[in-house]
């Protein structure tokens, strides 16, 4: 779990001890960190943060060039979406440059003059923080920086203005040609920061992008897209309903969800042998994870397995829970009920409950004897790989983690076993 913001203090004393401080001149005079951390418009000759690592000391200062090329502060020949891919390809293969991405990026986006250049490197933080976290080691300060401005919009727009007014007799007619106004100039920086602090939240805890194939561009454009249309994947409930209205306005349950499941059954997943145990192919997970956010699915699809998994994933990547939060002691109480545990379901929302009761026809199918024998997937096996995509353990203690995991099988084995879900049949 992710700690509250560290304070002001806190970052300016993290900085001092971890920045790689840079200098400047023939004297070589060190340069502020505060100068450190504000917009720079040349190049860097040295990582921004301390290591011995070489292969990073080398590809800091092009990461920093590519930062520039994407803000738009630095002429490239490549279109914006390939300077992200190059960026995030490189992250993403070399850990140890996440975070010297991520303090590339504060420090561009910190005392811009350009309001233009300012969202494009809000934009590259958040897609990149759909491929990978930073280390845990950063992951505070950059968690204090998207905190300060979550509602800074009237005060960055302040800002701006006053940079400019300060150095209109300084700047050079180069960054004159710079905009100084934040008219027309697209979203608010409260609405990237907001966004990437949400993905921040869930990208520490779930991590990033996995498998063995490189970012794709359609996956960077995927991204981008995200920041203003959210994914089905980490989404409320209620935020999917509302997505899907105009499409699927007569649908009283989440497109996704149906569709996934009735994929399933359709490839054979019911006489499949280890069905919802045995992952599907990681990468072409999450190649039909993309077609599914464009409300598309492939018909080039074979294995069950590869929406069986991504089924699990949405249901684990849910904002809240299927069954909400604050239910869970009820749940794990009455694990052995067989009434507590059905009387549970009738007390959730309505929504909740609609989707709750889908899930469990659709492992009712699975736990037909007829199709046990084929699957190897019995009852006990069903409610153990299911449970942790239903049900949240708050607690940090491992004894108590591992105490309620058996509780929450459990108590969904007996939805399984003993819940009326004949009524779904027909519902969309």
């Amino acid at each position: 779990t992710l700690r509250k913001p560290i304070s002001q203090s806190s970052m300016a004393d993290w900085a001092s001890k971890n920045l790689n401080m840079h200098t400047q001149g023939i004297f070589r005079r060190r340069i502020s960190i505060s100068n450190m951390l504000s917009w720079n418009g040349g190049s860097i000759k040295k990582p921004m943060l301390i290591t011995s690592n070489r292969t990073i000391k080398k590809e800091a200062c092009e990461m920093f060039k590519l930062v520039q090329s994407y803000m738009g502060d630095r002429q490239t020949r490549m279109d914006r979406n390939h300077v992200a891919l190059v960026a995030v390809t490189k992250c993403w293969s070399t850990q140890g440059l996440r975070d010297e991405l991520y303090i590339q990026l504060i420090r561009q986006t910190t005392d811009n003059m350009c309001y233009q250049s300012l969202a494009w490197g809000w934009e590259l933080m958040a897609i990149s923080l759909a491929f990978f976290s930073p280390s845990p080691k950063f992951q505070s300060y950059l968690e204090g920086y998207i905190y300060r401005h979550l509602d800074s919009d009237e005060r960055i727009a302040q800002h701006i203005k006053e940079l400019a007014d300060l150095k209109s007799k300084k700047i050079t007619k180069s960054r004159k040609k710079r905009k100084q106004n934040t008219e027309d100039e697209g979203l608010p920086i409260s609405t990237y920061a907001k966004y990437c602090y949400r993905k921040l939240q869930k990208v520490a805890i779930t991590g990033g992008k996995k498998g063995l194939r490189k970012p794709t561009v359609e996956e960077i454009t995927h991204a981008r897209n995200a920041i203003l249309t959210p994914s089905l994947f980490g989404s409320s409930l209620e935020e999917i309903m509302l997505r899907q209205q105009d499409m699927y306005p007569g649908n009283k349950l989440p497109w996704v969800q149906t569709q996934l499941s009735q994929q399933v059954l359709a490839l054979g997943g019911e006489q499949t042998e280890g069905i919802f145990r045995i992952p599907g192919d990681i990468d072409e997970v999450n190649a039909l994870k993309l077609q599914v956010d464009q409300w598309k699915i492939p018909n080039s699809l074979s294995d069950p397995n590869i929406p069986a998994s991504l089924l699990k994933l949405w249901y684990r990547e849910l904002e809240e829970p299927v069954i909400p939060q604050q239910f869970y002691k009820e749940c794990i109480s009455n694990y052995e009920n067989p009434d507590a545990a059905v009387a549970v379901v009738q007390l959730l929302p309505e929504l909740n409950r609609l989707v709750l009761c889908y899930l469990i026809h659709f492992l009712q199918i699975f736990a037909q004897p007829s199709n046990v024998s084929r699957t190897k997937m019995d009852v006990n096996n069903l409610a153990m790989v299911m449970a942790p995509n239903c049900l949240r353990c708050q607690s940090d203690d491992p004894r108590i983690i591992f105490e309620n995991t058996r509780k929450e099988m459990s108590f969904l084995r007996m939805l399984i076993v003993h819940l009326d879900t004949s009524f779904i049949k027909g519902l969309v």
